[in-house]
């Protein structure tokens, strides 16, 4: 497990390495257009001088200051505005030999006169994230492969189990491709190997392609982590507990499969009321029922979850088990 100080510096030489590339693909449209276009390397060369008698000027306020001042000023507004004409009509964008730095608020170095920027807050969550998921020995799962055929002709308890997955795969396809911050949060309701885990790792392969910062983990693994950091049993620096309170989606798998102990409730209650109280989404799964998750939980944990999940009932048989039966 990477420590904090690890992640921060990891995301540093991202940042530097997203400023070079910027500034090197601009000096490569650069001298693309100076061999294209020799006027505007002209231009350019007589408003890097115009550019240095300003300093000068602001330096010294001798003489005609002003009038000097304004003179050089409208000269350089009059440059660019031929460069970027002469761009226009040879076809390129006005922009074309401006650096384009993906993050206009720092320019790619993670920092603004206000303090650190949010993109690089976003970076060092992400980074945080994937190494949080790189030993959760993550299934390999999307909505391609997830088979409607298990639940076909099957009726349990009076439900369609069929009629009932098709709804939930529908309805998890639809909250992927719509996924942004606010989201709402799932709790998926089922026995085991009935589809919860396969349907919330599509969901979760389809955020992290929109870009966004996803944590898988089952609740006991993600707990024993916080725990052994809590009481300093594990590698200094590290910290699940803010990294899952602060990634863009967490899935939170097999509740109900933990010990239950004080520091494990008033922890998994802190992360769930922290999510909700800033509008991060989460996606829980469990094999227990609602009358079940209600008795094994106290009733400060199971009104959070109730209140803010949409409920995703699942449906069918083991889908493991008839796979192994069916070769």
């Amino acid at each position: 497990m990477m420590t904090r100080s690890e992640i921060r510096q990891k995301a540093n030489s991202e940042m530097e390495r997203r400023k070079l590339r910027a500034e090197n693909e601009a000096a490569d449209r650069q001298r693309e257009i100076y061999g294209k276009i020799p006027e505007i390397e002209e231009i350019r060369r007589m408003l890097a001088q115009t550019a240095t008698e300003l300093s000068r000027l602001i330096i010294g306020r001798k003489g005609n200051y002003k009038e000097n001042f304004e003179r050089l000023r409208k000269n350089n507004l009059d440059g660019a505005h031929m460069i970027a004409e002469l761009l226009k009509a040879n076809g390129y964008p006005e922009d074309y030999l401006e650096v384009h730095y993906r993050c206009k608020e720092c320019n790619d170095t993670g920092f603004t006169d206000r303090g650190m920027c949010d993109c690089m807050r976003r970076l060092i969550s992400r980074i945080a994230s994937e190494e949080l998921n790189r030993s959760a020995n993550l299934p390999d799962a999307d909505f391609a492969h997830f088979s409607l055929d298990y639940y076909r002709g099957i009726v349990i308890d009076g439900i369609d189990c069929y009629s009932r997955m098709s709804a939930n795969l529908s309805y998890c396809i639809e909250y992927a491709r719509l996924f942004s911050e606010g989201a709402d949060s799932l709790l998926m309701l089922g026995k085991t190997g009935v589809g919860k885990t396969h349907l919330s790792m599509s969901i979760a392969k389809e955020v992290i392609n929109k870009g966004y910062n996803v944590i898988y983990g089952s609740v006991i693994n993600i707990l024993r982590s916080i725990e052994k950091e809590h009481f300093g049993r594990a590698e200094e620096g590290s910290d699940t507990l803010e990294s899952v309170c602060a990634c863009d989606l967490l899935i939170f798998d097999d509740l109900g499969s933990e010990h239950h102990t004080p520091f494990y409730e008033s922890t998994l209650y802190n992360i769930i009321n922290t999510r909700i109280n800033t509008g991060k989404p989460m996606i829980i799964s469990t094999n227990l029922s609602k009358e079940e998750l209600a008795s094994a939980y106290n009733e400060r944990i199971i009104s959070r979850i109730f209140c803010c999940c949409t409920l995703l009932p699942f449906a069918g048989r083991d889908v493991r088990q008839l796979k192994r039966i069916n070769g």
